[in-house]
């Protein structure tokens, strides 16, 4: 399901895992204000509709990987968090981010969390063995997560324009049709088509069978 499957033997000692969980909202947060601070993309995407969506999506991982991480790569129900890191990346398209900022943001994530992640589990004597597996499993969840967003991405980039395309035949049908201006201006709303100054129309004869 995920490269996180290929960290198998490892699961964080009980003690460490009640831990970090206790402080997964501290974490996320901090995850936030560092994707704001560091990736520009995001920095008024807090403020705005897909601001919920990405808190969410990022105690969503988070949460995840705690699961994955005291289970074990081979039990942990990984369905929820890649299918939010799929909705988030349909989402990020149709925002009108591109993949770049995501993957940026993926990194800026990883790497702020990890750090906290990894200070609380050496602070609670973690052996470095297992703090390397730690790491290699967080990497792993990431580039997991990162690729259910990059395959959300460009499904909704090829979705929308096969609608797209889909409400521009619509709209030339009905310019040539002489539908109303209403009709007509609202039809080319919705195809996200701009009329030009001018405009010129070319007859073809019907195809001959």
């Amino acid at each position: 399901l995920f490269a996180a499957n290929n960290v198998t033997g490892f699961a964080l000692d009980a003690a460490v895992a009640d831990r970090l969980r206790a402080e997964l909202p501290g974490v996320a947060e901090h995850t936030v204000q560092a994707l704001m601070a560091e990736v520009p993309e995001y920095a008024e995407a807090f403020a705005g509709e897909m601001g919920a969506t990405i808190r969410d999506a990022v105690r969503m991982a988070l949460a995840g990987f705690l699961l994955l991480a005291s289970q074990g790569a081979d039990s942990a129900p990984l369905g929820p968090a890649r299918d939010g890191a799929y909705t988030l990346g349909r989402g990020e398209a149709r925002s009108g981010r591109t993949v770049d900022a995501l993957l940026a943001a993926y990194r800026v994530g990883a790497r702020v969390a990890w750090r906290e992640m990894a200070a609380t589990a050496v602070a609670r004597g973690l052996a470095s063995a297992d703090v390397a597996q730690f790491a290699e499993l967080v990497f792993a969840y990431i580039d997991g997560l990162s690729a259910a967003s990059v395959a959300g991405h460009a499904d909704e980039l090829a979705t929308s324009g096969r609608v797209r395309q889909q409400y521009r035949e619509r709209l030339g049908h009905a310019l040539l049709s002489g539908s109303a201006l209403p009709t007509l201006e609202a039809m080319a709303e919705r195809a996200d088509w701009s009329p030009p100054k001018n405009l010129t129309v070319g007859l073809l004869p019907s195809a001959r069978t």
